[in-house]
């Protein structure tokens, strides 16, 4: 990943995606970020503060004809389209499956698994099919876990992850696909998860604290850059100990 490098990240007018953004023009590169709400992304591009290397388009992921668009007008703007960031992910409901409406259900795998194929899909017939580049899906801890009431969310998460492997293998050796599996951010999008439990969770994190989307995109970008060439198919867990803590086998 040079610094002349292009990158594509969905979901990122906040939260991680906007935190991998950061990091990315950080690091030199241009920068192509996407969400549903143009004037959220409008205040992203100005918190970025690197207007000359960011490209803003609006649209849902979950649409063919706006993931067409960002991947072109990422091409045409900046040359290439290196590394593609899958960040927008929605939880649309809570409660049992058994009592789930399956259109909820299409809903959350629509988002959070076929949208991240179509993105790859267009990054790699618009660019990566000739000439290489990375792909890096946020998945969550909830795709390597049951955890109540979220059962549509969590089976969209695993999805997400299998689909990563399947793709690593397919694409390979030209692109390599992974992906980072966070435990719970302090991000709006998880805000009732841990705004007023937050000292009760931290005590099942070895490392005592939540995590911070800096922390993501940090290790986001290790797995597009060269550090990480030898790397496909993965999954980095980024949750500050919590599947340790859980997998400890104490006295009854």
């Amino acid at each position: 990943m040079s610094a002349a490098a292009t990158l594509l990240v969905t979901g990122a007018s906040r939260g991680i995606g906007l935190a991998v953004a950061q990091e990315f023009l950080r690091r030199g590169m241009a920068v192509c970020i996407t969400g549903r709400k143009e004037h959220s992304l409008v205040e992203a591009v100005e918190a970025l503060g690197v207007p000359e290397r960011t490209l803003a388009v609006a649209g849902s992921s979950a649409d063919p004809q706006h993931r067409a668009d960002a991947a072109a007008q990422t091409i045409t703007r900046f040359g290439s389209l290196d590394v593609l960031v899958n960040s927008a992910g929605i939880n649309p409901v809570y409660g049992p499956l058994m009592s789930t409406d399956l259109a909820v259900v299409d809903k959350a795998m629509t988002t959070n698994v076929i949208a991240p194929l179509g993105w790859i899909q267009e990054a790699f017939r618009r660019w990566m099919g000739q000439h290489g580049g990375a792909v890096v899906n946020v998945a969550a801890i909830a795709g390597v876990r049951t955890q109540l009431g979220l059962g549509a969310y969590t089976t969209s998460k695993a999805a997400l992850l299998h689909l990563t492997r399947q793709l690593a293998y397919e694409l390979g050796p030209g692109i390599r696909v992974n992906a980072v599996v966070p435990a719970l951010v302090r991000t709006r999008f998880a805000a009732a998860l841990w705004e007023n439990a937050e000292d009760e969770l931290i005590a099942h994190y070895p490392l005592r604290r939540l995590g911070t989307p800096e922390d993501i995109a940090k290790a986001v970008a290790f797995l597009a850059c060269e550090d990480s060439s030898w790397i496909t198919g993965d999954t980095l867990v980024i949750d500050g100990g919590q599947l340790v803590n859980d997998s400890v086998s104490r006295p009854a």
